[in-house]
Parts: C-alpha cells; sequence; structure tokens
C-alpha cells in the first residue's frame, strides 16, 4: 500500500509527505501563500516525471545514447468548478546522439499505456495527448 500524509501549516499552505518522509510544499498562489505548488501543477508534474522515469530507463536499455530529457506538460481545465483538467499535453525532449525515432516513439507508447501508474489513474477522465522531440548534441 503507498500512502502519504499532508499538513495544514496555515493560511493555504500545507506539507505533503510520502511514505518515505520526503516533503513538498502545497499552497495557493496568492501573495499571501505562493510558496509552493498548486495540488493541480502537482498532478501534472507527477504525470510528467511517471512517464519521464519510464521512457529514460526504456531508451537506456535499447542503448540510446540519451545526454538530456526533458517533458513539457500543459493542461486545458473546465470552466466550471471543480475545473478539472479536461485535456492534458505531454511534449517529450530527448536530447543525445544518434537517437532513434522509432525506439522514443515505442518508449512513449509503453510508458503511457502500461508503465505509467499516473497515465492510467488519469486516463479515461482526461484526454492525453503527446508529441516528442529529438535534439542532435
Amino acid at each position: 500500500m503507498v500512502s502519504s500524509k499532508v499538513t495544514w501549516f496555515g493560511g493555504k499552505q500545507f506539507v505533503g509527505t510520502d511514505s518515505s518522509k520526503h516533503s513538498v510544499v502545497i499552497s495557493s498562489q496568492d501573495e499571501a501563500n505562493g510558496t509552493g505548488m498548486r495540488p493541480l501543477d502537482m498532478l501534472l508534474v507527477a504525470l510528467a516525471g511517471c512517464t519521464a522515469m519510464g521512457v529514460v530507463h526504456m531508451l537506456q536499455q535499447k542503448r540510446q545514447d540519451l545526454l538530456g530529457f526533458e517533458i513539457n506538460i500543459s493542461g486545458e481545465q473546465a470552466d466550471e468548478p471543480p475545473r478539472c483538467f479536461t485535456h492534458i499535453h505531454i511534449e517529450y525532449v530527448a536530447k543525445g546522439r544518434g537517437i532513434k525515432e522509432k525506439a522514443l516513439t515505442d518508449a512513449i507508447k509503453l510508458s503511457l499505456d502500461k508503465y505509467c501508474s499516473v497515465s492510467a489513474t488519469v486516463k479515461g477522465k482526461v484526454e492525453i495527448s503527446t508529441s516528442y522531440q529529438i535534439i542532435e548534441i
């Protein structure tokens, strides 16, 4: 079982701590509380981090000369409360030498469809689209 804890520190500021004792500050983004991430931003970071781990791992297994990797992720929200995400776009940026396009696209597909638990959690509720870049270094 996975567990976490969120502790309130006053105003609209909280600290989330996972079962390994790693912490993150959570807050609203007004003047008094802008120290941490908003919960919806954390969801985007969780999705990006989850799929990034899988893609990097698979590219390394395929012996791709990966020298850098990042994900740009954005979400569109509904106009009415609870203003949940309706669409999330994930852009994968792989930097390296001779990275094969097929290796990257296969890794993205496998990560999102099979290995990323965050993706599996939001799939069916949010439309997810992807794009990618390969930058030769």
